[in-house]
């Protein structure tokens, strides 16, 4: 779900507008990429029975240490749901003329129904309204490709890696943000533990368990990165293929009001509900997210109101503040990417210890894979920062 919030959304719509097809090698690149992470993150949590926020808590020794790098966490999970709020208070405005403000206030509202169902009846229960969500999302947003689809020749030459000038870079940093998102890292790791805490990977048998679960990750990571990256694709060449060159279109509202105009009220209204869904159901991961990580790092957990209203707070101010939705989108998202290496550095490191998974550690090529990963995504916002910094 993580990977299908309106930050995503936002990001790839803004980028197929503005650029066609010149991105769709970061998109293709992002979900490559992702499966790797997410995979790592999973194997973390059925070996260890620990979270990486537990983990590292245990391991980094200084409490200073632990609060700087619960800081980080907390920023980038506010930095997720100012994208979520905002995107489901955007949709409610799409859809039913709700003001931004209340469409904000509704969203939070509904993802704490949603964390209620997770505290009280469990990671499975969750899961399967997330479910529901996730087939709402991937119809609203693939219905348009297939009723106007794209030059297959144009996303043929979009595979090939390049950038057109500092804001291509932009957002090609956001769609990566979007894509790989730290707390999506924090929380899968920490699904994992709830879900197989309970199972025979804590039995006599516990190797031939954590091999069978390891096998079953792998089919899982697999499925739901092949929906959610198919479903981000539908989405830039949506807009690259109906959207390019139009006024207006780099907009969540300009792209709706352009979707209704070229191909119909019924598409622009199921993108609209795509979008909503997708707000209500990631806002909640988010909020699971940074739970875990303040309970994993400084062994202190917030009831749940207090802490969903402080991390409200951010996105309603926004909201408040009448600050463009889709830019305040697009710039949450390269704040993401920017603290995606504090997840995945300490993530890479540790599932290649014998110490830490034994037998299970990451073979020399995966711990290859996921250096490059890291390497890249750093030299990226290193190449944004100075594009940003010199005016390139």
């Amino acid at each position: 779900m993580a990977y299908l919030d309106p930050g995503n959304v936002a990001s790839n719509m803004t980028a197929g507008a503005r650029y066609g097809y010149l991105l769709v090698w970061v998109v293709v690149l992002g979900n490559t990429m992702a499966w790797l992470i997410q995979y790592l993150s999973a194997k973390l949590g059925v070996v260890t029975g620990r979270s990486l926020a537990e983990t590292l808590g245990t391991r980094i020794r200084s409490r200073t240490g632990r609060r700087a790098y619960w800081l980080q966490a907390e920023l980038v999970a506010m930095a997720t749901d100012i994208a979520e709020v905002i995107g489901g208070a955007v949709a409610l405005w799409l859809l039913f003329g709700v003001p931004l403000l209340a469409g904000g206030v509704i969203t939070g509202a509904v993802s704490i129904g949603l964390l209620l169902i997770q505290q009280r009846r469990g990671a499975r229960s969750f899961e399967f309204v997330v479910i529901g969500l996730l087939a709402i999302i991937a119809i609203g947003f693939t219905y348009g490709v297939f009723v106007a689809p794209p030059d297959a020749g144009e996303v043929i030459g979009g595979l090939v890696p390049r950038f057109e000038g500092a804001d291509s870079v932009l957002l090609a940093a956001s769609i990566l943000g979007a894509t790989i998102m730290p707390h999506a890292i924090y929380a899968h790791s920490a699904l994992a533990r709830d879900r197989f805490t309970a199972t025979g990977a804590r039995t006599a048998d516990r190797a031939v368990g954590i091999r069978r679960l390891l096998r079953a990750t792998r089919w899982d990571v697999t499925i739901a990165l092949a929906i959610a990256g198919t479903v981000n694709l539908c989405i830039l060449l949506l807009a690259a293929a109906n959207l390019a060159g139009i006024d207006g279109t780099d907009s969540l509202e300009g792209a709706h009001a352009a979707l209704a105009e070229n191909l119909g009220a019924l598409v622009a209204t199921l993108f609209a509900v795509g979008l909503l869904a997708s707000g209500l159901a990631s806002t909640a991961v988010g909020a699971y997210a940074g739970a875990e990580i303040m309970q994993g790092l400084l062994r202190v957990r917030v009831p749940l109101l207090a802490r969903r209203l402080v991390t409200l707070a951010p996105a309603l101010v926004i909201l408040a503040l009448g600050v463009d939705p889709t830019l305040a989108l697009v710039l949450s998202q390269v704040v993401l990417s920017f603290g995606i290496p504090f997840a995945l550095v300490p993530l890479v490191w540790l599932t290649a210890r014998t110490a830490v998974l034994g037998e299970h550690r990451n073979r020399w090529w995966t711990t290859a894979a996921g250096v490059v990963a890291s390497v890249f995504l750093i030299a990226l916002n290193v190449l944004l920062l100075w594009l940003v910094l010199t005016g390139g």
